[in-house]
């Protein structure tokens, strides 16, 4: 029993260690939120409260684009809730993970996003499923809306192209997406995910290729 326990707090470290670092690598891209929301005229309190509130990157960018591009305040909050409509699945699929009181599901729903559910599901056991869900939606949360707060009060001294930091999220996904290639449905999931988007892209309106592309998840309806 003594020879066990080591090994298993190792794999605990080792897990937590590896959400963290998806945090901040996600917070740096929320700097780029910060700069780009005062640039689109948003004001610090504005955009950071949205960050606490809304918690959901790519429906905050979309928002924002929109707003900045001149559209109306009901075209944004379209746009930014079909994104945000993936998190309602994410919900489903985490439903059976996470257990608890009816606040700890609150504060769950809240963090339940792309990178808690992929870290999530990447794991083989229940406990660490559990762990992995609660350190990455923790560690994102708080590296999230800390980039925004640095970005916004940069303002517009912070070019993000410059410092490459559009490419923060991106590389992100691509670090969550690896370990499911291990197994032939993550494999297959990716295969048609990518086609879908790749076959919608010419005739959709950015962003909703990406919506496309998660009829992949249907092959994990399945199980393997």
């Amino acid at each position: 029993m003594t020879d066990v326990q080591p090994e298993v707090s190792v794999e605990d470290r080792s897990l937590a260690m590896s959400c963290a670092v998806l945090g901040a690598a996600v917070g740096v891209f929320g700097i780029a939120f910060g700069v780009g929301s005062v640039a689109a005229g948003g004001s610090v309190a504005m955009t950071c409260v949205m960050s606490l509130l809304v918690f959901t990157g790519a429906s905050q960018f979309s928002a924002v684009s929109v707003i900045a591009a001149g559209g109306s305040t009901a075209a944004a909050l379209g746009g930014a809730s079909l994104l945000a409509a993936r998190n309602a699945v994410y919900g489903l699929a985490m439903s059976r993970t996470l257990q608890g009181p009816l606040l700890s599901r609150l504060v769950a729903a809240q963090i339940t996003i792309d990178e808690s559910t992929a870290m999530s599901t990447a794991q083989e056991h229940p406990q660490s499923a559990r762990s992995a869900f609660w350190w990455t939606g923790a560690s994102v949360y708080v590296f999230w809306n800390l980039g925004t707060l640095i970005g916004a009060l940069a303002g517009n001294a912070i070019d993000p192209e410059q410092f490459g930091l559009d490419a923060a999220f991106p590389a992100g996904f691509v670090a969550m997406v690896i370990p499911h290639l291990r197994h032939r449905n993550g494999r297959r999931a990716a295969a048609i995910g990518a086609v879908a988007c790749a076959v919608t892209m010419p005739f959709l309106p950015a962003g909703v290729p990406i919506l496309c592309a998660s009829v992949g998840v249907l092959v994990g309806v399945k199980k393997p």
